[in-house]
Protein backbone atom coordinates (compact mmCIF):
# COMPACT_ATOMS: atom_id res chain seq x y z
CA UNK A 1 0.00 0.00 0.00
CA UNK A 2 1.36 3.52 -0.86
CA UNK A 3 1.35 6.15 1.22
CA UNK A 4 1.33 10.10 0.85
CA UNK A 5 4.11 12.09 1.95
CA UNK A 6 3.85 15.20 3.95
CA UNK A 7 7.02 17.30 3.63
CA UNK A 8 7.24 20.31 6.13
CA UNK A 9 9.39 23.23 4.87
CA UNK A 10 12.68 23.09 7.07
CA UNK A 11 11.16 20.81 9.58
CA UNK A 12 13.81 18.28 11.65
CA UNK A 13 12.73 15.74 13.89
CA UNK A 14 13.65 11.99 15.20
CA UNK A 15 11.24 9.73 16.86
CA UNK A 16 14.22 8.67 19.44
CA UNK A 17 16.19 11.63 20.39
CA UNK A 18 19.18 11.27 22.85
CA UNK A 19 18.75 7.55 22.70
CA UNK A 20 21.37 5.26 21.28
CA UNK A 21 22.03 5.60 17.50
CA UNK A 22 21.26 1.66 16.45
CA UNK A 23 21.61 2.22 12.50
CA UNK A 24 24.11 3.13 10.24
CA UNK A 25 24.58 3.72 6.57
CA UNK A 26 26.54 0.68 5.49
CA UNK A 27 25.76 0.39 1.70
CA UNK A 28 23.54 1.73 -1.40
CA UNK A 29 23.03 0.06 -4.41
CA UNK A 30 21.78 1.87 -8.35
CA UNK A 31 20.87 -0.36 -11.16
CA UNK A 32 22.09 1.55 -14.56
CA UNK A 33 22.32 1.53 -18.05
CA UNK A 34 24.23 -0.79 -19.59
CA UNK A 35 26.95 0.58 -21.06
CA UNK A 36 27.37 2.30 -17.66
CA UNK A 37 27.63 -0.63 -15.72
CA UNK A 38 29.89 -1.56 -18.65
CA UNK A 39 32.80 0.99 -18.05
CA UNK A 40 32.51 0.24 -13.98
CA UNK A 41 33.18 -2.90 -14.61
CA UNK A 42 36.28 -2.26 -16.76
CA UNK A 43 37.32 0.38 -15.76
CA UNK A 44 41.16 0.78 -15.23
CA UNK A 45 41.46 3.89 -13.01
CA UNK A 46 38.35 2.15 -10.26
CA UNK A 47 40.94 -0.21 -9.22
CA UNK A 48 43.24 2.58 -8.33
CA UNK A 49 40.11 4.75 -6.93
CA UNK A 50 38.37 2.11 -4.54
CA UNK A 51 38.96 -1.78 -2.92
CA UNK A 52 37.00 -2.97 -6.06
CA UNK A 53 35.63 -5.97 -6.90
CA UNK A 54 33.34 -7.78 -9.69
CA UNK A 55 31.38 -10.55 -7.70
CA UNK A 56 28.37 -12.77 -8.51
CA UNK A 57 26.65 -13.74 -5.16
CA UNK A 58 24.32 -17.02 -4.38
CA UNK A 59 21.82 -15.94 -1.57
CA UNK A 60 18.69 -16.81 0.13
CA UNK A 61 16.88 -19.44 -1.88
CA UNK A 62 18.61 -19.25 -4.72
CA UNK A 63 19.20 -15.82 -5.32
CA UNK A 64 22.03 -14.54 -7.95
CA UNK A 65 23.25 -11.08 -8.60
CA UNK A 66 26.16 -9.47 -10.15
CA UNK A 67 27.40 -6.44 -8.49
CA UNK A 68 30.12 -4.09 -8.75
CA UNK A 69 31.64 -3.27 -5.68
CA UNK A 70 33.66 -0.26 -4.06
CA UNK A 71 34.52 -0.96 -0.55
CA UNK A 72 36.05 1.87 1.82
CA UNK A 73 36.50 1.49 5.57
CA UNK A 74 33.16 1.05 6.70
CA UNK A 75 30.82 1.84 3.54
CA UNK A 76 30.61 0.45 0.17
CA UNK A 77 28.92 1.17 -2.81
CA UNK A 78 27.11 -1.49 -5.29
CA UNK A 79 26.55 -0.32 -9.05
CA UNK A 80 24.39 -2.77 -11.03
CA UNK A 81 23.21 -2.97 -14.81
CA UNK A 82 20.18 -3.51 -16.10
CA UNK A 83 18.81 -7.70 -15.82
CA UNK A 84 22.07 -7.70 -13.36
CA UNK A 85 19.55 -8.37 -10.58
CA UNK A 86 16.84 -10.77 -10.54
CA UNK A 87 13.02 -9.00 -10.65
CA UNK A 88 12.38 -5.14 -10.70
CA UNK A 89 15.27 -4.91 -9.09
CA UNK A 90 17.18 -5.22 -12.24
CA UNK A 91 15.56 -2.50 -13.75
CA UNK A 92 16.83 0.81 -14.91
CA UNK A 93 16.59 3.28 -12.33
CA UNK A 94 15.43 1.01 -8.55
CA UNK A 95 18.10 1.29 -5.98
CA UNK A 96 18.01 0.32 -2.64
CA UNK A 97 19.41 0.96 0.52
CA UNK A 98 21.26 -1.04 3.57
CA UNK A 99 21.55 0.07 7.17
CA UNK A 100 23.13 -1.96 9.63
CA UNK A 101 23.73 -2.17 13.19
CA UNK A 102 27.30 -2.08 15.22
CA UNK A 103 26.58 -4.39 17.78
CA UNK A 104 25.10 -7.46 18.40
CA UNK A 105 21.61 -7.05 19.72
CA UNK A 106 20.73 -3.97 18.30
CA UNK A 107 18.11 -5.42 15.19
CA UNK A 108 16.18 -6.94 18.62
CA UNK A 109 16.34 -3.18 19.97
CA UNK A 110 14.64 -1.87 16.40
CA UNK A 111 12.22 -4.31 15.79
CA UNK A 112 10.53 -3.47 19.46
CA UNK A 113 11.35 0.14 18.71
CA UNK A 114 9.32 -0.21 15.60
CA UNK A 115 6.56 -2.12 17.12
CA UNK A 116 6.15 0.94 19.72
CA UNK A 117 5.92 3.19 17.11
CA UNK A 118 3.08 1.30 15.10
CA UNK A 119 4.76 -0.46 12.16
CA UNK A 120 5.29 -4.35 11.60
CA UNK A 121 8.73 -5.48 11.02
CA UNK A 122 9.24 -7.92 8.19
CA UNK A 123 12.23 -10.62 9.07
CA UNK A 124 14.16 -11.95 6.55
CA UNK A 125 17.81 -14.01 6.95
CA UNK A 126 19.95 -13.61 4.06
CA UNK A 127 22.75 -16.40 3.11
CA UNK A 128 25.38 -16.74 1.55
CA UNK A 129 27.09 -19.92 -0.60
CA UNK A 130 30.99 -19.69 -0.90
CA UNK A 131 30.27 -22.32 -3.80
CA UNK A 132 29.90 -25.82 -1.71
CA UNK A 133 26.06 -25.66 -2.17
CA UNK A 134 26.05 -25.21 1.70
CA UNK A 135 24.27 -21.71 2.57
CA UNK A 136 25.73 -19.71 5.49
CA UNK A 137 23.91 -17.17 7.74
CA UNK A 138 25.09 -13.99 6.49
CA UNK A 139 22.79 -11.31 8.06
CA UNK A 140 19.71 -10.73 9.66
CA UNK A 141 17.15 -8.30 7.82
CA UNK A 142 14.29 -6.25 8.89
CA UNK A 143 11.62 -4.05 6.30
CA UNK A 144 8.98 -2.98 6.60
CA UNK A 145 7.11 -3.23 2.91
CA UNK A 146 8.09 -6.10 0.52
CA UNK A 147 6.27 -4.00 -2.16
CA UNK A 148 7.65 -0.83 -3.58
CA UNK A 149 7.78 1.12 -6.90
CA UNK A 150 12.03 1.36 -7.07
CA UNK A 151 13.54 1.70 -3.89
CA UNK A 152 13.76 0.13 -0.97
CA UNK A 153 15.60 -0.43 2.65
CA UNK A 154 16.44 -2.64 5.19
CA UNK A 155 18.50 -2.88 8.49
CA UNK A 156 20.97 -5.62 8.59
CA UNK A 157 22.72 -6.77 11.76
CA UNK A 158 25.61 -9.85 10.54
CA UNK A 159 25.74 -12.97 11.82
CA UNK A 160 28.41 -14.71 14.00
CA UNK A 161 28.48 -17.83 11.49
CA UNK A 162 29.22 -15.63 8.75
CA UNK A 163 31.95 -13.17 10.67
CA UNK A 164 33.57 -16.27 12.06
CA UNK A 165 33.78 -18.15 8.85
CA UNK A 166 37.44 -18.03 7.50
CA UNK A 167 35.86 -17.96 4.07
CA UNK A 168 34.15 -14.35 4.42
CA UNK A 169 38.17 -13.18 5.30
CA UNK A 170 36.27 -10.50 8.25
CA UNK A 171 38.62 -9.59 10.97
CA UNK A 172 38.64 -10.11 14.57
CA UNK A 173 36.25 -8.80 17.01
CA UNK A 174 37.29 -5.73 18.31
CA UNK A 175 35.20 -5.29 21.70
CA UNK A 176 32.51 -7.84 22.76
CA UNK A 177 29.43 -7.95 20.15
CA UNK A 178 31.34 -6.53 17.85
CA UNK A 179 29.26 -6.84 13.88
CA UNK A 180 30.52 -3.62 13.02
CA UNK A 181 30.90 -2.25 9.29
CA UNK A 182 34.71 -1.73 10.12
CA UNK A 183 34.75 -5.20 10.79
CA UNK A 184 33.13 -7.15 7.96
CA UNK A 185 34.74 -4.45 5.53
CA UNK A 186 38.93 -5.63 4.45
CA UNK A 187 41.30 -3.22 4.86
CA UNK A 188 42.40 -2.81 1.57
CA UNK A 189 41.19 0.39 1.29
CA UNK A 190 44.52 1.69 3.12
CA UNK A 191 45.96 1.29 -0.27
CA UNK A 192 43.39 3.20 -2.41
CA UNK A 193 42.24 6.59 -2.81
CA UNK A 194 38.28 5.81 -1.41
CA UNK A 195 38.23 5.87 2.09
CA UNK A 196 34.42 6.46 3.31
CA UNK A 197 31.18 7.16 1.81
CA UNK A 198 30.25 10.80 3.05
CA UNK A 199 26.74 11.13 1.23
CA UNK A 200 24.72 9.50 -1.08
CA UNK A 201 22.03 11.30 -3.14
CA UNK A 202 18.26 9.08 -4.03
CA UNK A 203 15.55 10.09 -5.79
CA UNK A 204 12.24 8.19 -4.69
CA UNK A 205 8.52 8.07 -5.36
CA UNK A 206 6.50 9.40 -2.53
CA UNK A 207 5.25 6.13 -1.46
CA UNK A 208 9.02 4.55 -1.50
CA UNK A 209 9.70 7.47 0.51
CA UNK A 210 6.76 7.00 3.06
CA UNK A 211 7.78 3.45 3.52
CA UNK A 212 11.34 4.20 4.56
CA UNK A 213 10.67 6.93 7.33
CA UNK A 214 9.61 4.69 10.41
CA UNK A 215 12.78 2.42 9.55
CA UNK A 216 15.27 5.96 9.51
CA UNK A 217 12.98 6.99 12.96
CA UNK A 218 13.71 3.68 14.42
CA UNK A 219 17.43 3.78 13.63
CA UNK A 220 17.92 7.23 15.57
CA UNK A 221 18.58 9.96 12.72
CA UNK A 222 17.89 13.25 12.61
CA UNK A 223 15.27 13.55 9.96
CA UNK A 224 14.80 17.39 7.97
CA UNK A 225 11.85 17.73 5.68
CA UNK A 226 12.22 20.38 2.97
CA UNK A 227 9.55 20.63 0.15
CA UNK A 228 11.76 18.60 -2.25
CA UNK A 229 12.07 15.37 0.47
CA UNK A 230 14.04 14.52 3.38
CA UNK A 231 17.95 14.12 4.71
CA UNK A 232 18.60 12.04 6.92
CA UNK A 233 21.67 11.86 9.50
CA UNK A 234 23.51 11.11 12.54
CA UNK A 235 24.44 7.85 10.63
CA UNK A 236 27.88 8.47 9.71
CA UNK A 237 26.77 9.11 5.89
CA UNK A 238 24.48 11.79 4.91
CA UNK A 239 21.67 10.22 3.17
CA UNK A 240 19.67 12.46 0.91
CA UNK A 241 16.00 11.27 -0.56
CA UNK A 242 14.54 13.31 -3.44
CA UNK A 243 11.02 13.19 -3.94
CA UNK A 244 10.38 12.38 -7.79
CA UNK A 245 7.93 11.37 -10.44
CA UNK A 246 8.06 7.59 -11.42
CA UNK A 247 10.45 7.59 -14.27
CA UNK A 248 13.29 9.79 -12.56
CA UNK A 249 14.30 7.63 -9.77
CA UNK A 250 17.27 6.27 -8.64
CA UNK A 251 20.85 6.53 -6.97
CA UNK A 252 21.63 9.83 -8.58
CA UNK A 253 25.01 11.48 -6.42
CA UNK A 254 27.60 9.76 -4.26
CA UNK A 255 30.72 11.85 -2.41
CA UNK A 256 33.40 10.11 -0.72
CA UNK A 257 35.67 11.00 1.61
CA UNK A 258 39.82 9.89 0.49
CA UNK A 259 42.74 8.68 2.55
CA UNK A 260 45.23 11.96 0.42
CA UNK A 261 45.05 14.93 -1.05
CA UNK A 262 44.78 14.88 -4.87
CA UNK A 263 45.20 16.79 -7.43
CA UNK A 264 41.62 16.97 -9.85
CA UNK A 265 40.74 13.88 -12.07
CA UNK A 266 37.46 13.58 -14.50
CA UNK A 267 36.84 9.99 -15.21
CA UNK A 268 33.96 9.14 -17.89
CA UNK A 269 32.21 5.64 -17.00
CA UNK A 270 29.74 5.28 -19.22
CA UNK A 271 27.02 7.85 -18.47
CA UNK A 272 28.19 8.85 -15.22
CA UNK A 273 30.92 11.03 -14.07
CA UNK A 274 33.52 10.69 -11.09
CA UNK A 275 35.16 13.80 -9.97
CA UNK A 276 38.14 13.25 -8.07
CA UNK A 277 39.28 15.81 -6.46
CA UNK A 278 41.30 18.13 -6.00
CA UNK A 279 41.64 18.08 -2.13
CA UNK A 280 40.10 14.72 -0.26
CA UNK A 281 37.43 14.71 -1.70
CA UNK A 282 35.48 12.72 -4.70
CA UNK A 283 31.97 13.16 -6.23
CA UNK A 284 30.03 10.69 -8.79
CA UNK A 285 26.83 11.76 -10.57
CA UNK A 286 25.05 9.52 -12.35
Amino acid sequence: MIFAVVLVSAGIGTAHAGEQQLLHYNHAWGTFDRATADAVEHSTYLKEFADFEVRTTTGADGKVWTGRYLRGKETYLEVFGIGDVPGQDGELGSAGLGLSTERDGGIEVLKSRLRAAGSTPIEFLQTRDFGDGKPVPWFDAVFLDDTYERFGAWAMEYRDEYLDDPRSKVGPAQFPGDVSRDRYLPDAYKDRLMRNITLIRLAVTAGDLADTMPLLRAGGFLLRTDPAGVTASKGGTTIRFDQVAMGRTGLKRVEFDLNRVVRRHVEQLGTSTLVVGPGKRAVWTF
